[in-house]
């Protein structure tokens, strides 16, 4: 009886310690990066900035969510945000914004494709349209790796299907 009740105590404190550790502030500016990886772990990807080093937390191919943590040159946190909604979208400029560029705005795509008969590379992003809608934001690029046109709609893999 003395094991079993060990046991659950034991259960019950990994498990709301887990719980804790979601509701834990994000980083804050001033930050140091090891101190930002030390709580968010290995970022899923890294990019190297005049400006200083940005990470970027992507959460997986179905998630919605990407954070970038930026970095000045000395390693302190400039701002860590949530990038996947409209005002980052907004930041891409038709004719102008090239594939580097909204690497850093974005971060990784959740897939890429080509249309072969406009010739043009495409960027998938999973997002939450408004924070309600599940939705993907296409970005085109043309051969020179430049933003040629962006569409937004909801979610294929995530629309109800009724037959």
């Amino acid at each position: 009886m003395k094991t079993i009740l060990k046991l659950t105590t034991v259960a019950i404190t990994v498990m709301l310690s887990a719980c804790a550790s979601w509701r834990t502030p994000p980083p804050q500016p001033g930050d140091t990066r090891a101190a930002v990886e030390a709580r968010l772990g290995q970022p899923s990807n890294i990019y190297q900035l005049a400006t200083g080093p940005e990470l970027e937390y992507a959460n997986g191919p179905w998630g919605q969510t990407t954070f970038m943590a930026r970095f000045g040159l000395d390693d302190r946190l400039l701002s860590y945000e949530q990038v996947l909604d409209a005002p980052a979208f907004g930041r891409i400029k038709i004719g102008v914004t090239t594939q580097q560029e909204v690497l850093h705005l974005l971060g990784r795509p959740t897939e890429k494709s080509y249309l072969a008969l406009s010739k043009l590379h495409v960027w998938s992003y999973r997002y939450k349209e408004s924070g309600v809608w599940d939705s993907m934001m296409h970005v085109h690029f043309d051969d020179a790796g430049i933003v040629r046109m962006m569409l937004n709609g909801p979610d294929p893999d995530k629309e109800l299907k009724r037959f």
